[in-house]
């Protein structure tokens, strides 16, 4: 090979590992597997159990696909296909939407940590839904609640970023410190909003829902966040060379022909957009979109046109178990979805902290 002339500009490479397509397709088959039998679980399990068999049977009866003569009751399909399936649906959605939204933020801002939850934007989501709530604002008609949420999530990511962002860079302590000294204060004037509500009815379901729970949910509920995560997947993976050309940084990106301020600018809108809709259909859920982009890198590796639809799969099996340990780990009683993410988030994230306080020892004795 003739090696390049001097003051020729050369670019890192992109450190993504290509692994071979049967290892991605293999690793998503099971995925899909994981899935129909983590849905199969959450149709089934319950106070009420119902068998698997009785599961698809109703399901397959309500396509217009029957197998067989009916053997269940009237009572266990309404509790299959009205009470259990919307919200299996939309812990599916929700843990998927939250998964790609953190694997995108990790890349956009070059940070292991990043996270919707960890960086205050669904914290800003959560402001902005519950004053909709309390103010009774219906300016947007029905579309009021996530055009807020959105407007909040926006709001609280761009201006952690900001804060971040001090020299032309941005350190994982920094980021993740701006993001919680955020959260913070917009979760402080969120309490401060219900504490001085008048609907006191309103006030009690809204602190129940900031705590992330898929309770309540109906099929009409499902519409927007179905849309808002087929739309920022289907964005996304349109986006995912830009993607891994933020992965070799910024001056990479730009000698790459990638206008990095405008593309960020972009994904910025567009990751709140995802957020906002989520947070205002299931609450702040913490912690997912942090986990399971790591988990799915050490299977798929790094290149975002495989990481992010593993991502969605892996994420959507975990909440829904997490879902499902909600109602069954303390039943009749039932758990918020949050803090269960947030117990198994929590120890992961303090991980990530050592992990990278430990490279950046090694980096500087070397």
């Amino acid at each position: 090979m003739t090696a390049p002339a001097p003051g020729t500009p050369t670019t890192a490479p992109v450190p993504v590992r290509p692994p071979g397509r049967t290892g991605l397709a293999a690793t998503v088959a099971v995925l899909v597997v994981l899935l129909l039998a983590s849905v199969t679980a959450g149709l089934a399990i319950g106070s009420v159990r119902v068998p698997p068999g009785q599961v698809w049977g109703i399901v397959t009866h309500a396509l217009g696909a029957d197998w067989g003569v009916p053997d269940w009751t009237r009572a266990r399909e309404t509790i299959v296909l009205d009470v259990r399936a919307p919200r299996v649906v939309l812990g599916a959605v929700t843990g998927a939407g939250l998964a790609v939204v953190g694997t995108a933020l990790q890349a956009l801002v070059r940070n292991p940590l990043a996270e919707p939850y960890l960086l205050g934007v669904s914290s800003g989501a959560s402001l902005g839904a519950v004053a909709v709530i309390v103010f009774g604002v219906s300016l947007f008609g029905p579309a009021s609640l996530p055009v807020s949420a959105f407007a909040g999530a926006l709001g609280a990511l761009v201006l952690v970023y900001a804060t971040a962002r001090t020299g032309g860079r941005i350190t994982s302590v920094r980021l993740v410190l701006s993001g919680v000294a955020i959260a913070a204060v917009l979760t402080a004037v969120l309490n401060l909003l219900l504490l001085t509500s008048d609907r006191g009815h309103e006030a009690r379901h809204v602190l129940a829902w900031t705590l992330g729970g898929l309770g309540g949910v109906d099929w009409g509920t499902l519409a927007l966040p179905s849309a808002a995560l087929l739309v920022g997947v289907g964005v996304l993976l349109t986006q995912a060379r830009n993607l891994n050309l933020l992965l070799a940084g910024e001056e990479a990106a730009t000698t790459m022909g990638l206008d990095v301020a405008r593309f960020r600018a972009r994904m910025f809108v567009l990751l709140s957009l995802v957020t906002g809709v989520l947070v205002a259909a299931a609450g702040p859920i913490g912690f997912v979109g942090l986990m399971l982009p790591h988990v799915v890198r050490l299977l798929v590796g790094g290149d975002h046109r495989r990481v992010l639809p593993t991502a969605a799969l892996a994420g959507a099996v975990f909440l829904v178990w997490a879902d499902i340990a909600a109602r069954t780990v303390a039943a009749p009683m039932e758990i918020p979805v949050g803090v269960l993410t947030a117990l198994c988030g929590g120890p992961f994230f303090l991980w990530l902290l050592r992990r990278d306080a430990r490279r950046h020892r090694e980096g500087g004795a070397a």
